[in-house]
């Protein structure tokens, strides 16, 4: 657990601190007095994030430099104000995650004419040249394994009613996310096997295999959980209020990700008409790992996190070191190709649950109840 990298030596006491410290890209030494990187995530209310801040600062501070991160709780106005306090402050690289990949353009381009470089983490910046890397997971790949897993469950079924769900209509990650659920659902709601419930937007556009931005909005607009698991549980009960008794029956629920999963999951399940569902999820945060192995969310969509971390932070060095970082991808932001890292995902179920987040060391066996 700690030679992984998952948690701190710090947090325990009797460890040797040289044997358990995490490996970390080297640097030469900081020059004093200087705040190197600066990162401003999303918020601190959705535990990954936590999870990524805790990894930064064990990772900077192991390559020798300072830190400075800031949240900005799901306020585009906050995280314009955080980018320029961190400017101020002297960085020389800013990691940011986006709220609204959109809205951020401004911030990201008053740091690249201050001489900062940036790299967008796990969510890309748009429409703006002021974008110098992107640390991803891939995100197409992403929606395609949960629209896989779906379609994997619906065997030879017909008629099999489907629910749709997506994240924020201001995160651009959300119109990937979908795109890759769309190219693996699309084709089986078009042979009879769904039947989507919820959107009308989407039955109007079933027939089309490839959505333009503008019709995925349209989609998302009508389906959005804007990431919120008190939007997602409203909208569930929405859904199921508004749809007949046929309508439900053994259902088959894309949901965007854990938090969001777990909400529209207990509504589901709370509804007498519901017989079974089968729902997606991704993050694999631990209440929703312990879903998975309760049976109370189908699967998640495993981003190990620490690998992500460390490629941002090995960007990060190379920029501070004055050198070109590697880029095998890239990911075009509707203005540049931005150079690219995509990191590999895992479908995680009840059956791989224990090789995928124990055996790996990214939890320990003790954080769940009933694994077997």
């Amino acid at each position: 657990m700690i030679d992984s990298g998952y948690y701190p030596a710090s947090e325990f006491t009797g460890l040797d601190a040289a044997a358990a410290a995490p490996a970390a890209p080297t640097a030469p030494a900081a020059e004093a007095g200087k705040l190197a990187v600066g990162i401003v995530l999303p918020t601190k209310d959705e535990p990954r994030w936590v999870q990524d801040e805790t990894r930064f600062k064990d990772a900077l501070k192991a390559a020798g430099y300072d830190v400075e991160i800031l949240f900005s709780q799901g306020d585009s106005a906050k995280e314009a104000s955080n980018v320029e306090a961190l400017i101020a402050k002297g960085i020389k690289v800013l990691i940011i995650c986006p709220q609204d990949g959109k809205a951020a353009a401004a911030a990201v381009e008053k740091a690249k004419a201050a001489g900062v470089k940036v790299i967008a983490y796990d969510r890309l910046i748009t429409n703006t040249d002021a974008v110098d890397f992107f640390a991803t997971f891939n995100s197409f790949n992403v929606g395609k394994a949960q629209g896989q897993f779906l379609v994997d469950k619906a065997g030879d079924g017909k008629g099999l009613p489907l629910y749709l769900y997506a994240g924020a209509a201001s995160d651009n990650n959300a119109f990937v996310f979908f795109a890759g659920a769309w190219s693996v659902l699309q084709p089986k709601v078009a042979d009879g096997t769904f039947v989507i419930k919820n959107s009308s937007e989407a039955v109007a556009l079933q027939g089309k295999a490839e959505l333009t931005r503008d019709e995925q909005a349209k989609i998302i607009g009508q389906i959005t959980t804007n990431w919120d698991f008190a939007v997602a549980k409203t909208l569930a009960e929405q859904n199921l209020t508004a749809a007949k008794a046929e309508d439900k029956g053994n259902v088959f629920i894309l949901a965007p990700n854990d938090g969001t999963a777990r909400s529209i999951a207990d509504t589901f399940a709370a509804d007498k008409d519901v017989k079974s569902y089968v729902v997606t999820g991704q993050d694999a945060e631990k209440a929703s790992v312990q879903y998975v192995i309760d049976g109370k969310q189908s699967m998640t969509v495993f981003k190990d996190v620490r690998t992500l971390v460390n490629d941002a932070i090995t960007t990060a060095v190379a920029f501070l070191k004055g050198e070109t970082p590697q880029a095998p991808g890239k990911e075009n932001n509707g203005k540049i190709d931005v150079p690219a890292t995509e990191s590999e995902v895992v479908t995680v179920t009840k059956e791989n649950v224990k090789a995928a987040l124990i055996d790996s060391g990214y939890y320990k066996a003790s954080d769940f109840k009933g694994l077997e």
